[in-house]
């Protein structure tokens, strides 16, 4: 009758509202919680994901060191996918860090495991203490992670106290028992609500809640953690839509890894519920621990089975998917700028920084060729530096963009300044593609006058470019390694350059002087001069960058 009575009121408004109220609340403050903990960590991530990916094995320690950090196996996923798509990571080594995102997340769950419910709200008072009374970011940060992380707790029990009355419902008992039975439809299940929550760890703690709040037994609860595994796969198909071959092949790999674990352990589904009830015992696990336990025995087991047999997956996925041949575009399109790496504005910084040397590339190419068209006058230079250009001022353009996206990422304070450096320096660039097309002008406007220099002229020219080419080359190599003896190098041929500039301009005013020279070409070879010294100084302002520890 109690029973009954209970069924009769149930207030599915409250239900309905408590949940979502509670899921809403769960996934903002995971989010918060890994924002928190990526600023605390700044550049070490992008450090770790440079250095530490060079084997597969690494890769896995990276993975799971990564997930841990951000609290999400699909933002490792995603910036792993962005990294492949870059040419940054082979395929095999982001088969590694996928396969180590998988056993990362299971800590999510073993947090929520302790059920620390009870202390939830002097977490989240002590996380905003933190966050509004203090001025240290170290303390800010500290209290974005408190703040989440008592959050999560306290979504956890709005959560569990809508799915309390459930236990009175007879259709739900009924349904339960059927993912008992049907293991296949569990692992449906699982993929479906994680598909549409899109985090694995909200599911997998709703699914502790359920067990327990005894809503479903062991057995039907597993095939649903198998499948809540598969579900968190599609974020990494979605995140490759229009992306190139190598990120596919990644996605592709990550449902296959997760799709094969769930296979077999499907089939070991009795001896693995059975082995999972002793360890309960045995440990004495409460409800949510023994769901944390056997999901991180999943993903790991799953990883050490199939990590011997990467390089059968590589083979298998590249052999599904298989290597478009692209059409060639007259447009460019910049390299390493991803969106998808934008949520961690580290990587995405690193990003940015291969980008500006690209574009440093196609402006030292520009200068080259621009003094050519100097000392030959063949049309075909001038071509290609005028269709360079239009790439420079399209990279720029895209690199401004990116950068006004990444300021509207939680920051850190290192990760602030590097934007304002690399907006400073995408200037600073797109200014030497400026002389280059500048020195195109002043010669098609010689042309034009049918003005003719001297062969000391040629000489000089010759002379100055040879400093302000080196200047460049050295500019790329400081700011790709962070060089600083290179860059002094550069504020070294910056004195060279202005001293040599000093030098011909005195040599060039004799010439005018003694009549050796036309007054117009004299004043033209006067502005030309101009353009090596301002390309200098903004060479020098690169590498000023790195001696400051800008970049």
């Amino acid at each position: 009758m109690g029973a009954a009575t209970s069924l009769n009121t149930l207030n599915w408004q409250q239900i309905i509202f408590s949940f979502l109220g509670g899921l809403g609340m769960f996934l903002f403050c995971i989010k918060y919680m890994g924002d928190g903990l990526q600023l605390a960590a700044g550049d070490r991530l992008k450090y770790i994901l440079d250095k530490y990916t060079t084997s597969p094995f690494l890769g896995v320690l990276v993975g799971i060191f990564v997930t841990v950090l951000i609290q999400s196996s699909s933002g490792t996923t995603v910036i792993t996918i962005g990294l492949v798509s870059a040419g940054l990571l082979t395929l095999r080594q982001a088969i590694g860090i996928i396969m180590g995102a998988n056993i990362g997340t299971t800590i999510t769950s073993f947090i929520i495991g302790f059920n620390i419910s009870h202390f939830s709200l002097p977490i989240i008072f002590l996380g905003a203490a933190l966050l509004f009374f203090t001025k240290v970011k170290t303390l800010n940060n500290a209290g974005r992670i408190l703040f989440g992380f008592g959050g999560i707790f306290y979504a956890l029990t709005l959560m569990s106290g809508a799915m309390e009355p459930l236990k009175y419902l007879p259709d739900f008992r009924v349904w339960t028992v059927n993912l008992s039975k049907n293991p296949v439809l569990g692992v449906f299940v699982g993929t479906l609500i994680t598909m549409l929550v899109q985090a694995s760890s909200a599911t997998i703690s709703i699914l502790q809640n359920l067990y327990q709040e005894g809503l479903i037994d062991l057995k039907g609860a597993l095939p649903v953690l198998f499948g809540d595994n598969i579900g968190t796969t599609i974020t990494a198909i979605i995140a490759v839509i229009g992306s190139n071959t190598s990120a596919k092949r990644l996605a592709a790999s990550h449902v296959m890894f997760n799709v094969i674990g769930t296979v077999i352990f499907l089939i070991l589904l009795s001896p693995f519920s059975s082995f999972i009830g002793f360890m309960q015992k045995f440990l004495h696990l409460n409800p949510k621990m023994t769901i944390a336990f056997s999901h991180g025995t999943f993903n790991a087991v799953t990883t050490v089975l199939l990590f011997p047999f990467i390089g059968a997956l590589e083979y298998i996925v590249v052999k599904l998917i298989k290597e478009k041949k692209e059409v060639e575009k007259d447009v460019y399109t910049v390299k390493y700028l991803d969106p998808m790496l934008m949520g961690t504005p580290s990587i995405a910084l690193g990003q940015v920084k291969l980008e500006l040397i690209e574009m440093t590339n196609f402006s030292l190419e520009n200068i080259k060729e621009s003094v050519e068209f100097f000392n030959t006058r063949e049309e075909k230079y001038a071509k290609e530096v005028e269709e360079k250009e239009e790439v420079i001022n399209y990279i720029d353009q895209e690199i401004t963009k990116y950068l006004t996206g990444i300021l509207r990422e939680n920051l850190n304070d290192k990760d602030g300044e590097d934007v304002t450096a690399y907006l400073d320096m995408c200037r600073d660039i797109e200014r030497i593609g400026d002389h280059a097309a500048g020195i195109i002008r002043e010669v098609n406007l010689g042309m034009k006058k049918s003005l003719k220099f001297s062969n000391l002229v040629y000489e000089e020219v010759y002379t100055l470019t040879k400093i302000i080419v080196k200047m460049i080359e050295l500019s790329i190599e400081a700011v790709r390694d962070s060089n600083k003896e290179k860059a002094i190098e550069v504020l070294d041929l910056h004195n060279k350059l202005y001293t040599k500039d000093k030098e011909i301009r005195k040599k060039h005013q004799k010439r005018l002087s003694a009549q050796e020279c036309e007054i117009k070409s004299g004043l033209l070879y006067t502005d030309l001069l101009l353009h090596f010294t301002r390309v200098g100084d903004h060479a020098r302002n690169l590498a000023e960058k790195v001696i400051n520890g800008m970049v």
